[in-house]
């Protein structure tokens, strides 16, 4: 038996016999490219708009969704005002149309004030010709601003947009996991086991996201958590950075291979191929996953 392909980006097409079985799903900021000055101004801008008082003080962002970075905006700001219920979430809905706006009014700054991490785009090319891969995005923006994002830089055509997981939607990161793996299993007709789904990001938060959903994670320490925090946190594997691009994709192949993922061979697979070890990691992928006590 084996699998009917769509033909869409995102989804390795360099061997047909082999089926797809594997899933990487990506964090866009700060683990493939750094456009933070013009995110911020299109923020302040938004939350003016639509609130008519200056955004003083940003919250935390690291792995954190834009509906939970609002709603922490509005109690560091916003003293006194009631975002609960359906006034909230009219709030959030007005904000989150107007951030796309002013996003998109800043699209031409992104390659001039922003830039992609070094071995960014060789990665993610590298690793979505891996055979049976399937490569989409889950972040913390809004899925018009993610795009915008991957398109300036060239990297659209590396995933499948249609079943990530955004900020758009009002759930935690662990949560969207979950939808963004359900939606690829019933597009690709494919149920992707949760040892060969992969959630890759940059902070401490992303790697308790992926725990939660029980898949597995490659923390890049290229973001504001140390290789030492991704590590405690219980990531798979800690890569100081994505500039060998070559040691990157092996990791992700031994990684998500049906030896290493436990399951049986889906149909179509050829036994005996043997991903090399990766090089330059921060550390070593853990035995289990799990977070190591502190």
């Amino acid at each position: 038996m084996s699998w009917a392909r769509p033909r869409v980006p995102g989804a390795a097409g360099t061997n047909p016999e082999v089926g797809i079985h594997r899933l990487v799903l990506w964090n866009i900021d700060l683990t493939l490219l750094d456009v933070g000055r013009v995110t911020r101004a299109a923020y302040a801008e938004a939350y003016r708009t639509v609130t008519g008082r200056p955004l003083v003080r940003l919250p935390q962002t690291a792995g954190r969704t834009e509906s939970e970075i609002f709603f922490d905006a509005l109690a560091l700001n916003e003293r006194g005002t009631r975002a609960a219920g359906p006034a909230g979430e009219e709030l959030l809905g007005a904000f989150t149309a107007e951030l796309a706006s002013t996003f998109r009014g800043r699209r031409e700054l992104l390659t001039r004030e922003g830039w992609l991490l070094p071995g960014a785009r060789d990665a993610v090319a590298g690793v979505a010709a891996l055979p049976g891969m399937v490569q989409t995005v889950l972040t913390g923006a809004i899925r018009p601003n993610a795009i915008e994002k991957l398109r300036a830089f060239g990297l659209e055509q590396y995933f499948d947009t249609e079943v990530g997981g955004y900020g758009s939607e009002v759930f935690p990161k662990g949560a969207l996991l979950l939808t963004a793996r359900s939606r690829a299993a019933r597009k690709y007709r494919v149920d992707f086991p949760e040892r060969a789904t992969v959630y890759v990001a940059d902070s401490a938060r992303d790697v308790a996201a992926a725990r939660m959903a029980g898949v597995r994670s490659v923390a890049v320490a290229s973001g504001r958590s140390s290789a030492a925090e991704l590590r405690d946190e219980g990531a798979d594997v800690v890569l100081a950075d994505l500039a060998e691009p070559g040691h990157v994709v092996r990791a992700f192949d031994r990684l998500t291979s049906p030896a290493a993922a436990g399951w049986r061979a889906a149909a179509g697979w050829r036994a005996g191929s043997r991903p090399a070890a990766a090089g330059r990691m921060a550390d070593r992928p853990g035995r289990s996953g799990r977070r190591r006590p502190r």
